[in-house]
């Protein structure tokens, strides 16, 4: 009965004072989560839980280790922002995925993202299409960037009056040299049909990364290692 008051107590103290160094953290510390910050919300989460949960660990050393590690976050991101060297060696660099409505294999597959953890993501900032986008993002904190291409960005159709009766989506069709045959059939084509498209454009199906045809049987294809796209240089 002493422990389980003494638990408690404990749980009275340590999360105002928690509550208390994570605002200080800052904004970007909660919001953000870059590397280092998310190593120490672990830690200060590690720290309070085992003080909480075990009574022989003495509460003074958790509290004082507690405000340490508040007190070292903001040093360390001060020094971030005074020094962007050391700045760049706690983060990762922002990862360009998509160019030019075409997937960047070798990126995903060095940020270790699948297609479909992309497209929900461009699903999110309500992009339906790949390639209505002219650049996709990965930043540093795993977030998704999306920058559309002018003419899919520049005004709506409601700024121009004018009424459409069909949303643009696309469907993917073909994923690391697999057909989807189940969503081909669903469109009513087959295939022998897709094959020929890609074989119009001297495109093996092994080749292909991701493709994808919209309503009006459009086809959009990113190979598996093209070299011909221009990536921008972007990085912290």
């Amino acid at each position: 009965m002493k422990e389980t008051f003494l638990i408690l107590g404990r749980i009275v103290t340590i999360l105002p004072l928690l509550l208390f160094i994570t605002l200080s953290m800052g904004k970007r510390a909660i919001g953000e989560l870059p590397v280092f910050d998310f190593l120490i919300i672990i830690t200060l989460g590690a720290v309070a839980g085992a003080d909480i949960a075990d009574p022989s660990i003495h509460h003074l050393p958790t509290a004082v280790a507690i405000v340490g590690i508040g007190i070292l976050q903001k040093i360390v991101a001060k020094w971030k922002i005074s020094n962007r060297k050391v700045g760049r060696l706690l983060t990762f660099e922002p990862t360009v995925i998509i160019q030019n409505g075409k997937f960047l294999n070798k990126n995903l597959k060095e940020i270790r993202y699948s297609i479909d953890n992309i497209l929900q993501m461009l699903r999110e900032k309500d992009v339906f299409d790949i390639s209505e986008v002219e650049t996709a993002i990965v930043e540093a904190n795993g977030a998704l960037s999306v920058l559309k291409k002018p003419q899919n960005n520049a005004v709506t159709l409601e700024d121009m009056k004018i009424v459409t009766t069909a949303s643009k989506i696309t469907f993917p069709v073909i994923i690391e040299g697999s057909i989807y045959s189940n969503v081909l059939k669903d469109l009513g084509v087959h295939e022998a049909w897709i094959k020929q498209q890609l074989s119009n454009q001297g495109i093996a199906t092994k080749d292909v990364f991701f493709a994808s045809i919209n309503q009006k049987l459009e086809l959009q294809v990113s190979l598996n290692d093209d070299e011909t796209i221009a990536i921008p240089p972007i990085q912290h």
